[in-house]
């Protein structure tokens, strides 16, 4: 992963924006020595939502079944199908 200071992200934000979006690879922007933001392409971070979405999603289910809010799937078909009539 490629590196940049802040003030070059001032100096060459159009050449940076274009290395980004064509090479799909994120970089990191320091400032004062230190990682202040990721610049990375739209495509690259909607997948990095859904996929954080997904696993937020996986987590709520496992807490769900640790605290015993779960039901067996024929306790589910049995609660949707009353739903469906």
């Amino acid at each position: 992963m490629r590196t940049e200071l802040v003030t070059t992200l001032k100096r060459q934000a159009t050449e940076l924006l274009s290395d980004v979006e064509r090479d799909k690879e994120p970089i990191l922007i320091t400032q004062h020595g230190l990682p202040t933001a990721y610049l990375v392409d739209v495509e690259s971070y909607e997948l990095m939502q859904q996929r954080m979405n997904i696993l937020e999603g996986i987590a709520r289910g496992e807490q769900a079944i640790a605290e015993g809010r779960a039901v067996s799937y024929a306790q589910a078909k049995k609660r949707l199908a009353r739903w469906l009539k």
